[in-house]
């Protein structure tokens, strides 16, 4: 049974607070994955955490142990918008300060292969932005989106 969704996006802001003190606190070599996923007319899709800060940001998570990035990048895209994606690409691989621990990141590019629906408790929202007409985003996914 799942909780109802308003106590999970709060569980998770709290979470998120936690793990922030965490890393300041202990400054660990983390590995995530980010997906710039687009659609059929180049779009590409941006999202809005129900925690942290307000920006749109590109898809992503963590990677658990001894998963393939790959995987991990799939799993975290169906997990957060309910639809895969094809052609995941590795595009780079970064490191990035993320509240005091290194972020290794691996940076993958991906098209869209269904309908986003939001799970509207890590995400409340899911758009897709043409390139030349992004809402206000946060500098790493400015950086990232770059790269195209």
């Amino acid at each position: 049974m799942l909780i109802p969704a308003s106590l999970h996006r709060l569980a998770l802001r709290v979470g998120h607070v936690l793990r922030i003190v965490r890393w300041q606190l202990a400054r660990p070599r983390i590995h995530g994955v980010s997906v710039i996923a687009r659609d059929g007319e180049g779009r590409v899709l941006l999202i809005r955490q129900t925690y942290g800060p307000r920006h749109w940001v590109l898809p992503g998570g963590g990677v658990r142990r001894n998963e393939p990035v790959t995987d991990a990048a799939a799993r975290e895209f169906k997990e957060e918008l309910g639809c895969p994606v094809t052609d995941l690409c590795l595009l780079q691989v970064r490191e990035e300060p993320l509240h005091g621990a290194t972020n290794v990141v691996h940076l993958f590019t991906a098209s869209l292969a269904g309908e986003p629906r939001p799970d509207r408790r890590e995400v409340g929202a899911a758009q897709l932005f043409a390139l030349d007409a992004l809402p206000s985003v946060s500098p790493r996914t400015r950086a990232r989106l770059r790269l195209l």
